[in-house]
């Protein structure tokens, strides 16, 4: 096994199917397809792609082996769970993402802590927020721009 693998945190995303999950993140996220697996019917038991340098693990929803239960987003309803990462240009990464079948969560704004910072879900139901670094800012700055921050409206995503 890869050392890389035995350290550190590996997100493992169940997909619902898993085969087009892994097609779509190399499409929008330039996503580099290490290896499938799988089931004896056909379905992904297990598959591991590198985005962005970091290693992602996904499977097709066995829901038979988890007490009937779906464990993707879609059978789920939705996810608490955000996937992060820093881009050249969020916007250019959004843009991407979104012609590859995304929808556009929040739109790329600059936020409070000194990113360009933008949401978008997949069409597997996994959210990824997506950010360009602009400056680095004292925590006294980063506190005086979330509070002007949390005193206004959040925008929302154009849905039409």
């Amino acid at each position: 096994m890869n050392e890389q693998l035995r350290t550190g945190v590996i997100p493992h995303l169940v997909c619902d199917p898993c085969g087009p999950a892994m097609d779509f993140y190399k499409q929008a996220f330039g996503a580099e397809e290490l290896g499938r697996m799988p089931s004896p019917d056909g379905r992904i038991m297990h598959g591991e792609m590198k985005i962005n340098g970091a290693i992602v693990f996904m499977a097709d929803d066995f829901k038979e082996y988890c007490g009937g239960v779906s464990q993707s987003p879609l059978g789920l309803k939705g996810t608490p769970v955000t996937l992060h990462q820093y881009v050249p240009s969020v916007d250019k990464a959004m843009e991407k993402a979104v012609a590859a079948g995304a929808t556009i969560v929040m739109p790329a704004m600059v936020m409070f802590w000194g990113d360009r910072y933008g949401v978008i879900q997949d069409p597997f139901g996994h959210k990824w927020s997506l950010a360009t670094h602009l400056k680095d800012l004292t925590p006294a700055e980063i506190e005086a721009g979330m509070k002007e921050a949390f005193s206004q409206p959040m925008p929302q995503a154009d849905t039409q």
